[in-house]
């Protein structure tokens, strides 16, 4: 009795198992070769070459000097001369304006100084002195500023700004002297060391000496942390009548 086959049955034993399943697969034969026909290359494939054949793409060595000459490097520019300033501007016809000169800053806010006022020798009113005199006095060392001070702002009419200005700065100045001589007066009570003392005694009677032949030449003198208290004592004091 025959076996019925199916052609699921893949039984290695069968002697047309091979047939059957190229005929499934539906696979085309190879051609049949000559004898003498070699073998085809691969599409994709190069041909082979050999180590004694002379490549005609090899990379050129980083050591053999190049064919062309190379680019000669230009020498720098040379800087071109500035050319002077010309008197005129180049806008307009007007000839050009040189920036202002200003002269010497306002010392305060409180100093009636001026820019490029010298000194002067003219007789201050109700004093008869000169005005460069009359105010140097108030920074006369030894308490004696302190007096003349107070004077001319008795004395010394209001129209005499610079008289006054520097009346009430000298005083000013010289109650800050006189507070720090008494504070050190008192450290030297407690401590028994009169150093600290000695040392403020000196330093003001150096910055007074400098502050009234900086006045007495004329030039402007302004001591910022006195600024307020210069300025209440010579609006409080009314020079009498």
């Amino acid at each position: 009795m025959t076996d019925k086959r199916s052609k699921y049955d893949t039984d290695p034993l069968d002697p047309d198992f091979v047939r059957r399943t190229d005929e499934m697969r539906g696979e085309t034969g190879r051609a049949a070769r000559d004898a003498g026909e070699p073998y085809p290359q691969p599409i994709a494939g190069d041909p082979t070459r050999r180590f004694d054949e002379q490549m005609s793409d090899t990379y050129p060595s980083v050591f053999v000097p190049p064919a062309y000459q190379p680019p000669q490097q230009q020498p720098p520019p040379q800087p071109q001369p500035q050319q002077q300033s010309q008197p005129y501007s180049t806008f307009g016809a007007e000839p050009h304006q040189p920036p202002a000169t200003t002269g010497a800053p306002m010392p305060g806010p409180s100093s009636p100084y001026h820019a490029g006022e010298g000194p002067s020798s003219r007789p201050v009113t109700n004093l008869g002195i000169p005005e460069n005199f009359a105010n140097a006095l108030p920074y006369a060392p030894f308490y004696i500023g302190l007096v003349v001070s107070i004077i001319e702002l008795l004395i010394v009419p209001r129209h005499e700004t610079r008289t006054r200005f520097h009346a009430a700065q000298g005083l000013a100045l010289q109650f800050a002297i006189l507070a720090g001589t008494v504070i050190f007066g008192l450290i030297q009570a407690i401590t028994g060391s009169r150093l600290g003392g000695n040392i403020f005694w000196l330093a003001s009677f150096i910055f007074l000496l400098v502050s009234g032949i900086r006045v007495l030449q004329g030039k402007p003198h302004h001591i910022a942390p006195l600024d307020d208290a210069t300025r209440a004592l010579n609006e409080r004091v009314n020079p009498l009548k």
